[in-house]
């Protein structure tokens, strides 16, 4: 074989990975690989043959739109799912927790199968994290054990690692010619993808065959960014005169860097392959920089090409970090469509869109802000919480430590501790409210932050770089000593990456593990808060209650003192009382007609307080807040006395303009009684400990918060059964509404009008015409069913 030839196998492989497929199917399984970071070795121990699956652009996603939201599910995770079902039946899928769009994926698969939409795939999820510390390994292990147990069989674990390593070892030797000049970054990429699909035989035998290639001329670059799965991306870059040395995404040459060795245990071996990674988005955002910085000094390239590909969340976090680095060294942004002129057009300096200067939107016709509320207890709330933030900056001031802490991270424990703490999402919440969204964003952008990716969660770290103290919010947030997080999307770390590193906080990040069975209940909310023992993982419980444990160490350190289990008990104790009092408020708003209260009612009813539960007055303001809802109902008063629609509203809040919730309540008598904040709090918060074991019953309250909004199964029975709860005769949703929600919503019968917009960087130019769209649905669908529902 010569070296064309051997590229030109790779080639071949790389584009049609079906063909290989079907020349290996009949003598064994074929496991599709979905992830970057799957072991292959863990398939070929098996004598199973892994093939790599990306997006492919030829195959037509049509009868996939139909199927999920196209404003939540993108249009890499639509193409992933539209080859997934192209599959053949006799083939398997493994899929890997790579980024935070592949659970969806697997969790989509799983409803869409559920509901009869799409037939049962052969399809497992490995659930491998990365975060390097014992527990965290020990899950790994178990996972792996499972994926083991699906391949079936008898495993040979020496002969797969002897074959990996070789095929690595011959990737390493290729990708030396590269880095000398010899071949192309689009012979590379080529190469990587290909050797990803062939048998390791062939594989082999192609490297074998690439030597002696002349060397190329090109401006010589370095990639770093989001992942690369189409090869015509780098063949454009190359297309504008660059030559690519190299790369620090999954895909690419640091796939070749890793060996394993069957010396010791194959499993503990393949459970370790994900820790400490050096791509993807939970990777640590400044050493990933570093090494990349050293690769460029060694290979003195003229630049690096940092790209943002498919809405990455990810890749704009970790260019400040990049830029650091690098130094002097230039660093140049490009985003898609990844095409020769834009490539141009990066290297002379043009700025792409997620790196533009930030402006406030401006307003066609000024809008109210502000909403009616009409119960008294909001105002009670909205004064204590002004007097406890206040105090919180005192003791800030004071130099005790102070956290602040994502709305899914572990807060009970820093309240048994002592230590005052601000929700990350609160702070966003009253930034919004304040109308300093797009001043905090100019405030990112100044610092080299991006101020439009995942904004509703950077407030937090905008706050850092306020020099305007008679504009900030509340006075300003505090410069935190201690951060924390649950990993649940791609930007989640790097966003808090940026925060720690910048304060000087430490930084307590857990891990985000996924619902990995294929069977799972969907009538959760009837068993979570007492047999949450029975109903979740006890992989997950492990892990977080670990993951607890070790944090509640590290606070005890920094703060010197010791945590008293009674304290806890007390805590967890008032939650659920508070959670109870929501409950019995939730339902009464629910079964009320007309509705006493509406949202804008009932949302910071529930938050204000939410954000202290574990406190007595966080129990009695939720008791306060069930009474006079109750004395409203017995009295007949309404927040819409001429009620006719009742609606339901899906995703965040919009707490810049609470107002929206009440602006067709006189003219068309539409409600909204029902949304995610309230109704979380009634069915996913308590969890019952009987005197037990205290932190794993907290773990239990975090393993699974997120689920019940957006990871299918979870979110969509749910939400039809509060929807009809609360007699709604339709939805609302923002664009942060999972896909599977809202085609639920809509098989049980209840209209939902998509309003394509987010709740917090809003685009006024897109709602130009909500006022038109809504009204159509009110006088369409939503008027529809009502005049049902009031028939009936």
């Amino acid at each position: 074989m010569t070296a064309g030839e051997a590229l030109a196998a790779f080639r071949a492989a790389a584009a049609d990975p079906g063909a290989v497929a079907a020349q290996v199917r009949g003598e064994r399984r074929v496991v599709w690989m979905l992830g970057s970071d799957l072991p292959y070795e863990l398939v070929e121990a098996f004598g199973q043959h892994p093939v790599r699956l990306v997006p492919d652009r030829r195959i037509d996603t049509q009868a996939i739109d139909a199927l999920v939201n196209a404003e939540t599910m993108g249009v890499r995770g639509r193409a992933l799912l539209a080859a997934i079902v192209a599959l053949p039946r006799e083939d398997a899928l493994l899929i890997s927790h790579a980024d935070s769009e592949q659970p969806q994926i697997f969790a989509t698969l799983r409803e869409l199968a559920r509901t009869g939409a799409i037939a049962k795939p052969d399809v497992h999820f490995l659930d491998l994290l990365t975060i390097d510390r014992p527990a965290t390994r020990t899950y790994n292990r178990a996972r792996i054990e499972q994926a083991a147990a699906w391949l079936g069989g008898a495993a040979d674990w020496t002969g797969a690692f002897e074959a990996g390593n070789r095929r690595r070892a011959l990737l390493r030797d290729v990708l030396g010619l590269r880095a000398e000049g010899r071949l192309s970054g689009t012979d590379a990429h080529a190469i990587l993808a290909g050797a990803a699909v062939l048998p390791s035989p062939e594989c082999c035998a192609a490297l074998e065959a690439i030597r002696d290639l002349p060397r190329r001329e090109g401006r010589r670059f370095l990639l770093s960014g989001s992942d690369i799965e189409d090869i015509a991306v780098v063949e454009a870059i190359e297309a504008a005169g660059l030559l690519i040395l190299g790369e620090n995404h999954g895909w690419g040459e640091l796939r070749a860097r890793r060996d394993l060795h069957a010396a010791g245990d194959p499993i503990n071996a393949l459970a370790a392959t994900t820790l400490a990674p050096r791509s993807g988005p939970f990777s640590n955002a400044a050493r990933r920089a570093g090494s990349l910085a050293v690769r460029a000094e060694a290979l003195d390239v003229e630049g690096v090409l940092h790209l943002r590909i498919a809405n990455d969340d990810s890749a704009p976090w970790e260019v400040a970090a990049l830029r650091e680095a690098l130094g002097d060294r230039p660093l140049f942004l490009a985003e898609d469509p990844i095409t020769p002129e834009r490539i141009a057009a990066a290297l002379a300096g043009e700025t792409p869109a997620h790196e533009a200067p930030f402006e406030a939107p401006q307003r066609g016709t000024p809008r109210p802000a502000r909403s009616r509320k009409s119960l008294d207890a909001i105002a009670r709330f909205g004064a204590y919480q002004r007097e406890w933030f206040a105090t919180v900056r005192a003791q800030a001031a004071n130099c005790e430590p102070f956290a602040a802490v994502n709305a899914n991270a572990p807060q009970e424990i820093l309240r048994a501790l002592g230590v005052p703490f601000v929700v990350n999402q609160w702070w966003a919440s009253i930034v919004a409210a304040k109308q300093q969204s797009a001043r905090y964003a100019a405030l990112l952008r100044a610092h080299d932050l991006p101020g439009d990716v995942e904004a509703y969660s950077a407030q937090g770290i905008a706050a850092l770089f306020e020099e305007d103290a008679e504009r900030a919010p509340w006075g300003g947030l505090p410069r935190p000593d201690l951060l924390g997080a649950v990993l649940i999307t791609d930007a989640t770390a790097r966003i808090f990456e940026a925060w720690a590193e910048r304060s000087g906080a430490l930084l307590q990040s857990y891990e985000r593990s996924i619902e990995s069975r294929w069977d799972i209940p969907i009538d959760w909310w009837d068993g979570l808060a007492d047999g949450w023992d029975d109903l979740i993982e006890p992989e997950r419980l492990d892990l977080f209650e670990a993951g607890l444990r070790e944090a509640i160490g590290q606070i005890e350190a920094l703060t010197g003192r010791t945590l008293d289990p009674a304290r806890l008990e007390h805590i967890m104790d008032l939650v659920n009382a508070q959670q109870r009092h929501y409950r019995a408020t939730r339902d009464l708003v629910a079964r009320t007609v007309p509705a006493p209260v509406s949202v804008v009612d009932t949302m910071p009813a529930t938050m204000v307080p939410q954000w202290h539960r574990g406190t007595e007055w966080a129990r009695d303001a939720a008791q306060a807040f069930h009474d006079e809802v109750a004395a409203r109902a017995a009295a007949g008063e309404a927040a819409c006395p001429n009620e006719r629609i009742r609606l339901m509203f899906v995703g965040r809040g919009l707490w810049s303009d609470m107002g929206f919730y009440q602006r067709w309540e006189e003219s068309h008598g539409a409600v909204f009684v029902c949304s995610m904040y309230l109704s979380l709090a009634a069915d996913g918060y308590i969890r019952e400990h009987h005197g037990g074991n205290l932190v794993r019953a907290l773990a239990a309250r975090f393993v699974t918060m997120g689920d019940e909004l957006r990871m299918p199964s979870w979110a969509g029975a749910w939400h039809v059964k509060e929807a009809r709860l609360h007699q709604c005769d339709g939805a609302v949703a923002l664009s942060d509404a999972d896909p599977l929600v809202i085609r639920a919503l809509r098989e049980a019968g209840i209209a939902v009008l998509e309003l394509g917009m987010d709740n917090y960087v809003r685009d006024e130019a897109a709602e130009a015409d909500l006022d038109a769209r809504v009204v159509a649905f009110l006088e369409g669908p939503a008027g529809e069913a009502s005049r049902k529902r009031l028939d009936d």
